[in-house]
């Protein structure tokens, strides 16, 4: 099962790579976005990391808050700068942790993190919205922890949460693709 997931991860990063294919193809596909999420993976392969689950620098958290009312009034743009920014916000403090540390399990799983999050920000950045572009911003002040489970933990509320609504939002697109 892993494998077929790595497999269609590949193909998904691949055909985002190739000019034909456009990133509103992820938003039309949910496959594509259940495979992408690597979240349940990673808590599986933290569980086998036996005393590995407290980190010796925290992690910046993504903000993963949304007050529907407020997130149904902005632009794509601006909700996609939010995400963006969050996402940023993480694979920064990941790559700096790494850095820092010694290989290992947390390490490992760290790393796969940091690409899957890198694989979420292509999408994203290349994805062609109407309107003026917004420079990404946080819509919270950043927390930090030293807990993997709960930088797991964050970053699955952000991709099923914020990510998943922004997604749906432009489904409508869908149909004229």
């Amino acid at each position: 099962m892993a494998l077929s997931r790595l497999l269609l991860l590949f193909m998904v990063a691949s055909e985002l790579r190739d000019a034909e294919t456009k990133p509103i193809e992820f938003v039309c596909n949910k496959g594509a976005r259940r495979a992408i999420n690597i979240v349940a993976e990673l808590e599986s392969a933290l569980s086998e990391c036996y005393g590995s689950t407290t980190l010796s620098t925290p992690v910046q958290l993504p903000c993963t808050e949304l007050h529907v009312a407020s997130w149904e009034n902005r632009s794509d743009q601006e909700k996609r700068g939010d995400i963006v920014a969050s996402l940023k916000l993480l694979v920064e403090s990941v790559k700096v942790f790494k850095a820092q540390s010694q290989p290992g399990c947390a390490a490992s799983l760290l790393q796969r993190l940091e690409n899957n999050i890198n694989n979420y920000l292509l999408i994203l950045t290349q994805l062609q919205l109407s309107g003026p572009a917004v420079s990404p911003g946080l819509s919270c002040v950043p927390r930090s922890t030293q807990s993997l489970s709960t930088v797991l933990l964050n970053y699955n509320q952000l991709i099923s949460g914020k990510l998943e609504r922004f997604v749906i939002n432009l489904e409508d697109r869908c149909n004229s693709n």
